[in-house]
């Protein structure tokens, strides 16, 4: 379980720096585990643990605690970025296209009262507040690696449940294919919607089996608390396997229907932004290569580049959905 800190100026040390109490006190457990042959998966859980160590409450919002998920790839074995690069490097256009935009505009976000309405191809519309959503399931905490479409990523521990739990209460019908997700676009509170950047309100989409996959995560934290507005408050999408654009934030409506919706970036530049947009390394970005990537809070540009994996690293539990798909025509 996490404990808030409240030590406001707390700076997230590395794993590889200081060694985690929960992993220093199974030290002795590890090697009776390995005596007894158990290496892999003691060694796992030592990785396991240690990327959850890293991402310790910074004690700055409301606390949001997770029991640990047992979804299979919910957790990565990578240490946690520092909540300061991954409250501080963001995309949220609707507070500005600079990366530290949203950090300095989104504190102008209205996060109470909020509703999310469930429409379309369903047997149970209706319309959902906030608290009532977060109640609908138990949080689990997640680690997840998020992969920026720049050649950026970070490792973060989101709270949330599976968005397949939502997608069962409401009965979608045997007609709808996919499901949108509508953001909020308000001008009074996001600046960025006053520009003509993209075509307001942001939408996204996925297709009904990648929604369901319990991988697709509805977020309302991160950290061990609630989502802070730059990061997409009060709920977001997180699909881990693909590119962090498709992750909407800020939802205030989910649709569910027959034909693939239009999503904001494949609106705003088809050439660059596929419907599906899965991490491929082999599929580059017309302007850039998608091959390696750098993590965030690891030396900036002369941060040593690692090579990107097919699906973001997911590709165990997620390949099967694309079986027999030209994955660079779709892409």
């Amino acid at each position: 379980m996490l404990i808030p800190r409240r030590d406001t100026g707390f700076v997230h040390p590395q794993g590889s720096e200081i060694t985690p109490r929960a992993v220093y006190e199974s030290r002795r457990t590890l090697l009776r585990q390995l005596a007894g042959g158990a290496a892999g998966a003691a060694l796992a859980a030592w990785a396991a643990r240690d990327a959850l160590a890293a991402a310790t409450p910074p004690g700055k919002l409301a606390p949001l605690p997770g029991a640990r998920s047992a979804v299979d790839g919910a957790v990565t074995m990578e240490n946690a970025t520092a909540y300061q690069d991954a409250t501080g490097y963001n995309n949220f256009y609707e507070f500005g296209t600079d990366k530290s935009d949203p950090a300095r505009n989104a504190h102008t976000l209205k996060t109470r009262p909020w509703t999310v309405e469930v429409e379309g191809l369903v047997k149970k519309p209706g319309t959902w507040g906030i608290d009532d959503l977060i109640r609908l399931s138990a949080q689990e905490e997640r680690v997840y690696r998020l992969r920026c479409v720049e050649g950026w990523s970070m490792v973060i521990p989101w709270v949330g449940y599976s968005l397949a739990q939502l997608i069962r209460r409401v009965e979608p019908l045997g007609s709808a294919k996919y499901v949108e997700f509508v953001s909020l676009a308000d001008k009074a509170t996001m600046p960025g919607v006053n520009s003509r950047v993209l075509d307001w309100p942001y939408t996204e989409g996925l297709r009904m089996d990648e929604a369901m996959h319990p991988l697709t995560l509805l977020a309302f934290g991160m950290y061990g608390e609630v989502l802070p507005h730059q990061n997409g408050a009060p709920v977001r999408l997180v699909v881990p396997w693909k590119y962090g654009f498709k992750s909407a934030k800020s939802i205030v409506k989910i649709r569910f229907t027959e034909k693939e919706p239009a999503t904001a970036w494949n609106k705003a530049a088809r050439n660059e932004y596929g419907f599906y947009s899965n991490v491929n390394p082999q599929v580059d970005h017309p302007r850039w290569s998608q091959a390696t990537e750098r993590r965030i809070g690891e030396g900036g540009l002369f941060a040593k580049r690692r090579k990107t994996l097919l699906f973001n690293g997911y590709e165990a539990q997620v390949g099967q959905l694309y079986a027999g798909m030209d994955l660079q025509k779709f892409y």
